[in-house]
């Protein structure tokens, strides 16, 4: 479970660069991956990252559906990536309970985010859970793939 962990905070800060420097997520992970020899780790990183390119618009959707009041361009940049994380293994990650992406992100909010992040984050993705459990979310786990 350390080489999610470890996968998932390289994914946030290739996510984070992306949206700092505008270059390709690809180019970017090739970089930051390059020396690396965790192939569990790598392999974790790089199914995120797509699974983000090939969903992005429906992620983003769901957040700005779930974010009431906020406009997706002005969440904190690093709550959005975050959050982005989590919803893609909520929604098309079947294998991944919905509480393990729940922490999981809550505690990349804990240690990257602002002092309020961890419970905005937590609140979302809370009520993200709820929506799937009662199978109000298109595109949820039983669609994707």
């Amino acid at each position: 479970m350390r080489d999610r962990r470890l996968a998932r905070k390289l994914a946030l800060e290739v996510l984070y660069e992306r949206e700092i420097v505008e270059e390709d997520w690809r180019v970017i992970a090739g970089r930051r991956l390059e020396d690396e020899e965790n192939i569990p780790m790598i392999e974790f990183c790089r199914r995120l990252l797509k699974g983000l390119d090939r969903n992005g618009p429906a992620i983003d959707k769901i957040i700005e559906e779930k974010t009431r009041n906020w406009v997706l361009d002005r969440l904190p940049l690093i709550d959005r990536n975050i959050l982005r994380l989590a919803i893609f293994e909520m929604v098309f990650e079947p294998k991944i309970p919905a509480s393990v992406s729940i922490n999981e992100a809550i505690e990349l909010a804990k240690e990257y985010g602002g002092s309020e992040s961890s419970k905005f984050i937590n609140g979302v993705l809370g009520q993200l859970s709820n929506d799937l459990k009662t199978e109000k979310i298109s595109g949820s786990k039983k669609e994707a793939r």
